[in-house]
């Protein structure tokens, strides 16, 4: 079988394998697409501080299952099925409390262990997840970026009558637009990026008011609309972004934390306690994957309008480049195999 593998930072290439068995309560999937994420590129950089090299990546596959391992059903050869990349203990105190996002031993496939940039790949039997017929091989292979959307706001816990601020119009910042308007119904969605492109993308996946602040004072904005924002995501994880946030939040508000900076930041006690400001932060997803798939199915988010580009696996470092250089025309890139 053919694999994408960065056999070290910069260094990529598409290598012959062996087609991998599956182990006893594994399935294997012949993959047919997969979708490139920022980490991938940061992998392929060498900025991932937790990968490890030589290393297949990719973490947002869709394929069918073609076998499997001792104690999995052989009634599963054929499902059409998305892969969960979090791979868990079960066992743990994270674990045991719903949190296997992060186990004490996680395995993230495409980042710990091999991923879904090959024809094939071997995963445990219960991170396979059966996709309806209803939902499209473009749509399912969008899944997982919606199962980060899906993770912070199951934390968040927005409703109707909050005023949300979105930093960020990436994907990530999209997809969580795009829940926080479909799911969940909040009374405004406010996002602010640098770039117009985006913005424009924002505004069709459900924002009601944009903003550019690449050269204007956002606090300043948003006082002179009498805005104060009651949930606050932080999609573009920019080590300025916290303590700002801290300020704009109305009282009683939430803020949630996306990803992270690796730099310091300098934060206020006071600017949280006094008033009593929840953050919450997210990494990957915590078996998110029904709730997204029953999104799909149910028409609340619209997956479809996220995916800009579409390339041969063979064309990977081109597809690479472009998702990595060209955010004003790029957003969702997927690789067919």
């Amino acid at each position: 079988m053919k694999s994408v593998v960065i056999q070290e930072p910069e260094k990529l290439v598409i290598e012959e394998r062996p087609i991998p068995q599956p182990l006893p309560g594994e399935v294997r999937l012949r993959v047919e697409s997969a979708g490139i994420c920022g980490s991938d590129v940061h992998i392929y950089r060498g900025h991932n501080p937790f990968a490890k090299y030589p290393r297949v990546i990719g973490h947002e596959f869709f394929g069918r299952i073609d076998a499997v391992g001792e104690g999995v059903e052989s009634s599963r050869i054929g499902e059409r099925v998305v892969g969960d990349p979090v791979v868990s203990c079960g066992h743990c105190y994270p674990c045991s409390v719903g949190k296997p996002n992060v186990c004490t031993s996680l395995q993230v496939i495409g980042v710990h262990r091999d991923g879904g940039f090959s024809e094939y790949i071997t995963l445990p039997a219960r991170n396979a997840h059966v996709v309806p017929d209803s939902i499209a091989d473009r749509e399912a292979t969008m899944i997982e970026p919606f199962t980060i959307a899906a993770n912070i706001c199951s934390q968040m816990n927005p409703g109707p009558l909050d005023v949300a601020l979105v930093y960020g119009a990436g994907p990530m910042g999209l997809t969580t637009i795009q829940a926080l308007r479909g799911v969940y119904g909040v009374k405004e969605i406010i996002v602010a990026d640098r770039l117009d492109e985006r913005l424009t993308m924002a505004k069709e996946s459900g924002a009601d008011r944009i903003i550019n602040n690449t050269d204007i004072d956002l606090a300043s904005e948003l006082s002179k609309l009498g805005i104060r924002p009651t949930l606050i995501v932080d999609a573009a994880c920019h080590v300025s972004i916290l303590p700002e946030a801290i300020g704009l939040a109305s009282p009683a508000a939430r803020i949630g934390i996306m990803g992270f900076s690796s730099e310091p930041c300098m934060i206020s006690q006071q600017g949280i306690t006094s008033k009593e400001l929840t953050i919450y932060s997210s990494r990957l997803n915590s078996n998110r994957f029904p709730m997204v798939i029953d999104w799909m199915v149910k028409g609340k988010i619209a997956p479809e309008k996220l995916i800009t580009h579409q390339f041969d696996y063979t064309h990977v470092i081109n597809a690479m480049e472009i998702f990595e250089k060209d955010p004003k025309t790029c957003c969702k890139v997927l690789l067919k195999f």
